[in-house]
């Protein structure tokens, strides 16, 4: 009979045992981007006046959660204050795509996930936290004691442009700022600029007379140029009407160019005809020219006896004495 109560006792650690590990199973497969819930972390630097229990956590104008927890933290150490806000996620508002179950939040948080404080409402003053993606932002996280996903902050607004300002040497600016209002004092009470008026005046006198010379000049040359105008449209209309008379003269001096060319090219062909070794014209012409060689070589010999014998002339020829 007393092992009946051991038995009951352990069966019942066992069904306990069971049911924990299958909370657990569930809630590790059911947490993250996308799925049922997560708690997440943020920590800020700066003030957190305005945000509330319950202010929303948004993903690019999408409500994904809410703030559940604002603390303050002091280091003891160092006396540094740390603001901590705790949030829960929830994934109604996201749809999920894919096979993949595992949580996404670390990849989303290293693709450069950043939270940033953002107004609600600048009447109520009221603070939200906005998640969007900063690439150009370093993942710089809070060293805390903590087991929830802590996702990387970034500054608001207001505070980047009043570090910004602190950042600047507001002395060194202040000292630039009265060295060029002296300069534009000393400038504005220098001798030229007190003549400048009057420099101003006396340019607007030059113009003046400037333009009334201007038009006189226009005046005279007016007429003139009109003229000039009305000569030479009357010359180019003088010339389209010659213009034609000209092409066609020169097309026709140009037909009697072509047929005083042809007549020509067709006396050089019957010279060369008449010139041709084996032409008539040229075997008389060579036949001439023999007969011409003998009888200039009978004169020659004419001349020889005559110079031998001059008296030959009136007692005839005699014979050589051998």
């Amino acid at each position: 009979m007393s092992e009946k109560p051991h038995t009951v006792a352990i069966g019942a650690f066992v069904i306990g045992a069971i049911l924990i590990a299958i909370t657990m199973v569930i809630f590790a497969l059911g947490s993250g981007f996308g799925r049922q819930s997560e708690k997440v972390v943020m920590v800020f630097e700066g003030s957190v006046k305005g945000l509330n229990v319950g202010a929303p956590v948004a993903l690019r104008g999408v409500q994904i959660g809410q703030v559940t927890a604002v603390e303050l933290m002091l280091n003891a150490d160092n006396l540094d204050l740390t603001m901590l806000v705790e949030a829960e996620l929830n994934g109604k508002n996201i749809k999920r795509l894919g096979s993949s179950s595992k949580d996404v939040t670390d990849g989303l948080i290293a693709r450069g996930l950043r939270a940033q404080l953002k107004t609600q409402s600048l009447l109520t003053g009221l603070l939200y936290i906005q998640l969007d993606f900063h690439t150009d932002k370093p993942l710089v996280l809070a060293t805390i004691d903590t087991d929830l996903t802590q996702i990387p902050t970034i500054p608001t607004d207001l505070e980047q442009i009043a570090r910004k300002i602190e950042e600047m040497d507001l002395a060194q600016l202040a000292q630039e700022v009265q060295d060029t209002i002296h300069g534009l004092s000393a400038f504005v009470t220098s001798d030229a600029f007190q003549s400048l008026p009057g420099d101003l005046q006396n340019t607007l006198v030059s113009v003046t007379r400037l333009s009334d010379d201007l038009n006189g000049q226009l005046a005279t040359t007016g007429p003139r140029l009109d003229n000039v105008l009305n000569g030479a449209s009357q010359a180019l209309t003088g010339a389209n009407t010659e213009l034609p008379k000209l092409s066609e003269l020169a097309q026709k001096n140009l037909g009697v160019l072509n047929d005083a060319i042809e007549a020509f090219e067709n006396t050089m062909v019957n010279i060369d005809s008449l010139v041709s070794p084996g032409s008539a014209t040229a075997y008389q012409l060579n036949k001439a020219l023999r007969e011409l060689t003998l009888a200039s070589r009978a004169i020659q010999e004419l001349a020889n006896m005559l110079d031998r014998q001059p008296e030959s002339l009136l007692r005839g020829k005699q014979e050589e004495m051998q």
